[in-house]
């Protein structure tokens, strides 16, 4: 196998390779990046056999071929080689020399023969979505991911179609995040997929209209992007029914600036960080609500202008929790629905109605 490729394009291509390979695996092989020198491309693939990720880039062949290298030192090398074209050609026991300008390396490559197959999809039943909607639907939700491994299927995210609407579903027991889009599509999908999947997907994308393109079979999800395609597998089991879980009425709702919000919480929970609650309360008032937190580092209060429609209410919060939803919302005002101090509050945008979070409140005995 002998390659010529310009060096930041072969580094672009082993970064976004490099998020599928996690360093875990008991298989050697899996710590190493396939390389394909076939057809004027060069196709590069990462796995950890959950995930994998194949990228391809226009290259001058000289002769083709394939092989496995270690993706660790393989990508420093490329990283610190000045910015000039690099030949790569297999040589005699098993080993490649890297050439650039006037750098040479030479490094133990393995049998990519030995490298997993990627399962084989049929790309004809597919749907698309824009990158940046995709990008921002992910970030919306996957905060709210379980890092429990006692219950594997809330690692994922739920990815639900149907009658045209893209639902993406996270909980992991405190919260419940659900992020909506409109689709054209008459596709019905109900799968779960692995969240730290689609991180690594979100990382690819970008924030244009340009589409990505997604295809599911039984057991695995392909996203196929322009040069790249993400294949992952799917989770197993039933997802929480969660439209169970959200509150059909509500005795109280605010409205109230996000930006406004956000500041005061996060000014209050540098006093709420003494243990592991990060707790805050909020007295709900007619115009104004206070937030406060105590602790052995001392205390504070904070005020944020409200319109309240209701009676007042006191309820407490892990302040990380509310911030990580308010750090994802988009919209200047925001709507919070109360039941009671003890019950789930509803929080999503004024104007559009693509996003809901649902958030359970820290019960104390001064409440």
């Amino acid at each position: 196998m002998i390659f010529i490729c310009e060096k930041q394009k072969l580094q672009d291509s082993i970064l976004i390779v490099q998020k599928a390979i996690t360093g875990k695996s008991t298989m050697p092989i899996l710590e190493g990046i396939y390389l394909e020198a076939r057809n004027g491309e060069l196709k590069l693939i990462g796995s950890d056999k959950d995930v994998s990720i194949e990228t391809k880039i226009t290259t001058d062949i000289i002769e083709e071929g394939s092989i496995v290298v270690d993706s660790k030192i393989f990508g420093e090398i490329i990283r610190k080689l000045p910015n000039e074209q690099v030949k790569i050609e297999t040589c005699e026991n098993n080993s490649i020399q890297i050439t650039c300008h006037k750098s040479v390396f030479n490094l133990v490559h393995m049998n990519a023969e030995d490298f997993p197959i990627l399962p084989s999809i049929n790309e004809n039943n597919i749907f698309s979505v824009p990158q940046s909607i995709l990008k921002n639907m992910i970030k919306g939700t996957s905060f709210a991911i379980n890092q429990d491994e006692s219950r594997p299927i809330l690692q994922g995210i739920l990815f639900e179609v149907n009658d045209g609407i893209l639902n993406l579903v996270a909980i992991d027991g405190y919260r419940l995040a659900i992020r909506t889009e409109s689709l054209n599509t008459t596709n019905c999908i109900n799968a779960v997929i692995p969240g730290k999947t689609l991180n690594e997907v979100a990382k690819i994308l970008d924030d244009s209209e340009d589409v990505v393109n997604i295809t599911f079979t039984t057991n695995s999800i392909l996203f196929s992007i322009p040069g790249t395609r993400i294949i992952s597998r799917l989770l197993e089991g039933e997802y929480i029914k969660y439209n169970s879980i959200l509150p059909q009425e509500y005795k109280l709702f605010i409205n109230v600036n996000r930006q406004e919000l956000q500041n005061g919480i996060e000014r209050a929970s540098l006093m709420a960080k003494d243990g592991n609650s990060n707790l805050i309360k909020l007295d709900i008032q007619t115009d104004t609500m206070v937030i406060t937190s105590n602790s052995q580092l001392g205390k504070v209060r904070e005020e944020v202008n409200i319109n309240l429609q209701g009676e007042p209410l006191q309820i407490a919060f892990n302040s990380k929790y509310l911030l990580d939803i308010l750090k994802n919302m988009e919209e200047d005002e925001v709507i919070m629905e109360f039941t009671s101090s003890i019950s789930a509050c509803i929080i999503k945008n004024k104007q559009v109605n693509n996003c809901k979070y649902l958030i359970l409140p820290v019960r104390i005995a001064s409440i």
